[in-house]
C-alpha cells in the first residue's frame, strides 16, 4: 500500500510540475520532516481518488463574517487558477470530520481550529504530511516561530496554519492608564507586579478578570496556567507537560498555580475576588475599564476580546485601548519572549488532486488574507504578511508583538486529550479557584484523568 501511494503521489507531482512548481513534490520527502514518517505513513488517505477537475472541498469550523472573510481571500485566486473553492462550515466539525473521513466522504482540504484533532486522523493515515507538496524551509522561515510544532507527529508534520489567534496580550483603558503615567511596556512579571501596586495605590483594582462560560467555564484559568509554564519554565518544558512526557502534577505545574496565585488571590488585585471572577462572563471581564473612573485596569485575553468591548470603544479602538504583550519571568529558566494563541489549521487529505495541493500552498502563504485583513477579525501567522493591510493599528500592534517573540506555542489544553484539555483541566481551576481543592490536589486529579493509550484511541474512533 505504501509503494501504491508513492507512485500516487509521483504521478500527481510530474502530471502538474508544468503547471506549478510542487516544491513538495520534486524535494525529498523528508525534507524539514526531522526523520521518518509518522502515524498513517506516506500521507495519502485510502479514500482519496486522483482528482483535478478544478474543484476543491473545503470544510472548517468558521461561519458568519469569518467564513466571507475568507471566502473574499480566496477570490482572485479563483480567478487566476480556474479553480472554484467550495466551503462548508460545520459548528460541530470535530465530529463531522471523523464522520465523513471514517465514511469515505472526507474533504480534499479539512481545516482544524485544534490541532489534536487533526493529529488523530494523521495517525490512521488520512492526512498528508506537508513537507510532501510544501517547500517546509520556505514556511518555517515566515511563520512565527514554532507554529508548526502543533502539528507535528513522530518527527513529520501534517498542518499549516490559515489563521493566528493571540492570547498573551494584556489590554488596557488607554487614556486612563496612560493618565496614571503607568509603564506602557513592563519587561518582566516583577515590572508588571509593580504596575499592578502603583493603580492599586490610586485607589483601582489592577485586574479585570471573568471566568464564566457557561459548561466552558475554567478555560480563561487554564489560559493563565499556560502562560505560567511558558514564562517560568520555557517552551521546552512546556511541550513535555503538553504531550504528557512530565506527569501533570509536576512540581513546576503545581508551582505555575502558585504564581498565578498569588496574582489572583492577592487583596484587591482582581476585581470582585476570586467569587466574581467565576460569576463574571468572560465577554464582560474588561467592560469595567472603561466606566468614568474606571473600576479595573488590565486584561490578559486574547486578540478576540475587542469584540466585546462598548460599541464606541470599538468604533474608536486606535484611540481608546492600548496594549503591550504579557512579559515573561525575570528569574526564569528561559531567557526569550515567549508568545501563546491558537489558529486555524489547513490540512490536505486528497494528496492525489493536484489542485487541493495549490489551493494548500495559497492558504498557508504569506500572500493569503489580505481582504480578511481589511475586514478586520483576522491575523496572519506569518511575520512577513504585509501588515497595512491590517484594518486598524491595534491589530498591527498585536502583529508586531507576535512578530518579535522568540517562541509561539499553541494553547496548552487544546494539544491535550480533551478528557483533560476541555474536561477535567477546565473543572479543576475551578475547584481550585473556590478553595476546594489545593493546586496540588487539583493537578493529582487530573493527572490520573489522563487517558491511557487504549482510552485515547477509544475517544479518537468514538
Amino acid at each position: 500500500m505504501r509503494g501504491l501511494r508513492r507512485r500516487l503521489v509521483a504521478l500527481a507531482c510530474t502530471a502538474t510540475a508544468g503547471a506549478m512548481i510542487l516544491t513538495g513534490c520534486l524535494n525529498n520527502p523528508n525534507q524539514g520532516g526531522g526523520g521518518a514518517p509518522g502515524g498513517g505513513g506516506e500521507g495519502i488517505a485510502d479514500n482519496a481518488e486522483a482528482d483535478g477537475d478544478g474543484v476543491v472541498t473545503i470544510l472548517g469550523a468558521f461561519g458568519g463574517q469569518e467564513q466571507e472573510g475568507f471566502l473574499a481571500s480566496l477570490e482572485e485566486f479563483e480567478a487566476e487558477s480556474g479553480i472554484t473553492i467550495q466551503y462548508t462550515a460545520d459548528q460541530d466539525f470535530t465530529n463531522t470530520i471523523r464522520l465523513r473521513t471514517n465514511s469515505g466522504q472526507a474533504p480534499d482540504i479539512a481545516i482544524f481550529p485544534q490541532p489534536g484533532g487533526l493529529l488523530e486522523l494523521a495517525e490512521d493515515g488520512y492526512i498528508q504530511p506537508i513537507d510532501t507538496y510544501l517547500d517546509f524551509d520556505a514556511l518555517d522561515r515566515t511563520l512565527v516561530p514554532g507554529f508548526l510544532e502543533s502539528a507535528r507527529m513522530n518527527g513529520r508534520v501534517y498542518g499549516a496554519p490559515m489563521r493566528m489567534a493571540v492570547k498573551s496580550i494584556v489590554w488596557y483603558p488607554a487614556e486612563a492608564y496612560e493618565a496614571g503615567g503607568y509603564n506602557t511596556e513592563p519587561a518582566d512579571l516583577d515590572e508588571l507586579d509593580a504596575v499592578a501596586e502603583e493603580i492599586k495605590a490610586d485607589g483601582i483594582t489592577p485586574w479585570c478578570m471573568g471566568w464564566g462560560s457557561d459548561q466552558a467555564t475554567g478555560w480563561v484559568g487554564t489560559d493563565w496556567i499556560e502562560e505560567y509554564m511558558l514564562r517560568l519554565w520555557g517552551p521546552d518544558v512546556y511541550d513535555q507537560w503538553t504531550s504528557h512526557e512530565i506527569p501533570f502534577d509536576d512540581e513546576r505545574v503545581v508551582a505555575a498555580f502558585d504564581a498565578y496565585g498569588e496574582l489572583l488571590q492577592t487583596e484587591g488585585n482582581v476585581l470582585g475576588g476570586p467569587s466574581g471572577v467565576l460569576s463574571t462572563p468572560f465577554s464582560d471581564a474588561m467592560l469595567p475599564a472603561f466606566d468614568d473612573p474606571p473600576k479595573c485596569m488590565l486584561e490578559r485575553q486574547g486578540n478576540f476580546v475587542t469584540g466585546f468591548l462598548p460599541d464606541d470603544v470599538q468604533a474608536d479602538l486606535d484611540n481608546q485601548v492600548g496594549l503591550f504583550v504579557f512579559p515573561r519571568a525575570a528569574d526564569s529558566e528561559y531567557d526569550g519572549q515567549p508568545i501563546m494563541g491558537g489558529g486555524d489549521i489547513a490540512a490536505l487529505m486528497n494528496g492525489n488532486d493536484p489542485d487541493a495541493i495549490a489551493v494548500m500552498e495559497f492558504i498557508t502563504s504569506d500572500q493569503f488574507g489580505g481582504e480578511w485583513a481589511s475586514a478586520g477579525g483576522w491575523l496572519s501567522p506569518h511575520t512577513t504578511f504585509d501588515a497595512s493591510q491590517y484594518a486598524d493599528e491595534i491589530t498591527r500592534q498585536t502583529a508586531e508583538i507576535v512578530a518579535a517573540a522568540d517562541v509561539f506555542r499553541f494553547d496548552g489544553s487544546d494539544l491535550m486529550p480533551n478528557a483533560v484539555g476541555g474536561g477535567t483541566f477546565w473543572t479543576g481551576m475551578v475547584e481550585w479557584l473556590r478553595g476546594d481543592k489545593t493546586a496540588e490536589e487539583v493537578t493529582a486529579e487530573i493527572e490520573r484523568t489522563w487517558p491511557t493509550d487504549d482510552e485515547a484511541e477509544d475517544e479518537s474512533e468514538s
